[in-house]
């Protein structure tokens, strides 16, 4: 068995500063250790950074391949309230189903009717074809399996708008400033998204500089703005978990633990709508104070870094 470990550009050009410093191996471990990296991986890196030194060869780059078992998932306590009410702001939310593998939760009644028809009205003449992350060029691309069209609202946009964000944090117990703006997505007849991760891959350019920003993204909350007629369920293949739309409930779910570790398990994917139309809008929420690109650069907004990455998702194991 062997796993693939993607490296970000911060922690490449930490081991290399650290090598080139003449840094003790076993001080250079005992840091990523202190940062939550499993130490078998840690004590990996380190060695593979140090033979290519040694042997006159390249520096990694984008990924480290080791010889070993893929460290297991670490399931800690939910970020999410326990117990069968969540007190939001200005409602009480039913939880009405939680999973433990992954971290799952469906909600009743995130969103009111009106706020759904509200949500769908202001979104709609903002509609553009949605885009994923081509992970070998970091390009925003449109591509067949994506069948959807999709918006981004600014965090605390407007009056309306703040008021979803701030209930959506208390929900995902997190502070709203670490969450993305809400998009709003759109599927038509036939509309689908395969099997995908929330959790943003750090081998994708793109990706890498939002990590760098605003950390990893740890949890995400989908609310259903319409009834579906037939199709469009949300699915969970690695949990043989279908979640049905309806109008105003919620789904959370979480894949980054405190030890940045992320869970393969929270592959999820949207069933083709056989008919009607589906409506949904989505929080993700990240591990530091979400900073948009367009404010840490002055240019494109960070709606290409923030949607799931594509192409050659990896993951973090593989025979």
């Amino acid at each position: 068995m062997a796993i693939n470990v993607n490296l970000s550009i911060g922690l490449r050009a930490w081991i290399a500063d650290n090598l080139a410093r003449g840094a003790p191996p076993a001080a250079m471990i005992e840091a990523l250790v202190s940062r939550n990296f499993d130490p078998a991986v840690a004590g990996g890196l380190i060695d593979a950074f140090i033979s290519a030194q040694a042997g006159g060869r390249p520096l990694p780059e984008l990924k480290v391949r080791l010889d070993m078992e893929a460290p297991r998932y670490v399931y800690e306590a939910p970020r999410i309230a326990p117990g069968h009410v969540i007190r939001a702001c200005d409602r009480e939310i039913r939880v009405l189903q939680r999973l433990q593998s992954p971290v799952l939760a469906t909600l009743e009644r995130v969103l009111s009717d009106e706020e759904c028809e509200r949500l769908i009205g202001m979104a709609r003449p903002r509609l553009r074809r949605s885009t994923v992350i081509d992970a070998p060029t970091g390009a925003d691309v449109t591509v067949d399996r994506r069948s959807s069209e999709g918006m981004f609202f600014r965090l605390r946009e407007n009056p309306f708008i703040a008021q979803i964000d701030e209930r959506l944090a208390v929900i995902m117990n997190c502070p709203a400033e670490s969450g993305e703006g809400l998009q709003v997505l759109h599927y038509g007849p036939g509309g689908q998204y395969p099997p995908h991760f929330d959790f943003l891959v750090p081998s994708s350019p793109a990706s890498s500089r939002s990590i760098a920003r605003s950390g990893q993204r740890i949890s995400t909350l989908i609310v259903y703005l319409n009834d579906v007629i037939e199709g469009g369920e949300t699915l969970f293949p690695e949990a043989g978990l279908s979640v049905v739309p309806r109008r105003g409930n919620g789904l959370y779910f979480e894949y980054t633990n405190s030890r940045m570790q992320v869970d393969l398990r929270s592959a999820h994917g949207g069933a083709p709508v056989i008919r009607g139309e589906k409506w949904i809008v989505t929080k993700w929420m990240r591990s530091r104070k979400f900073v948009p690109a367009s404010d840490s650069q002055g240019g494109a907004t960070d709606a290409a870094a923030s949607t799931a990455v594509h192409g050659r998702v990896e993951a973090s194991a593989k025979k």
